[in-house]
């Protein structure tokens, strides 16, 4: 027969090597599918690894952050005075008063006769004008920076550290 004709011709059964071979082709596509699944599973895993480690990550540097603005020192301003009257900031420099004969003691600094000293925080005054607010003890923790911008880390008293005792 070389003509098949609808809904009278057969097909033929399959033989066995193309049995096998259909078998083979169909286990071949279930394992391929299989891989594909493994695959979408394994970077859907590391994908949620990702997001996690990313997000553990922005979580550290976010409290390291705050930590970090938390703990560092408040900066206040240093203003060098003399009887709670602003003055030029070298006046309590300990080594310009030593060059211009003048002395430190007790938390003063002696030039001729006056004596100077730091006063902390409160407004900011003008060269000549009376201080406001603020005090003359250091802020604890703070970081004193004078209107020149030097860091004042002596405490402003003019002590430069250590006692001396007299012995009899």
């Amino acid at each position: 027969m070389r003509n098949q004709e609808p809904g009278v011709t057969k097909p033929r059964p399959p033989s066995v090597a193309e049995q096998r071979a259909r078998a083979q082709a169909i286990e071949q596509q279930r394992e391929q599918q299989l891989a594909l699944e493994a695959e979408e599973k394994r970077k859907k895993k590391l994908r949620k690894r990702l997001l996690v480690g990313g997000g553990v990550a922005v979580g550290v540097v976010g409290v390291v952050a705050i930590w970090y603005a938390v703990s560092s020192p408040d900066d206040v301003e240093a203003q060098c005075t003399q009887d709670d009257v602003v003055v030029e900031d070298q006046y309590c420099d300990e080594n310009y008063a030593r060059s211009h004969g003048g002395y430190v003691s007790s938390g003063f600094i002696y030039i001729g006769g006056s004596s100077y000293r730091y006063h902390y925080g409160g407004a900011s005054t003008p060269i000549g004008q009376k201080v406001s607010g603020g005090s003359y003890t250091v802020p604890k923790g703070a970081n004193v920076v004078t209107k020149s911008g030097t860091t004042v880390q002596r405490g402003g008293f003019g002590v430069s550290g250590g006692s001396k005792s007299g012995g009899s």
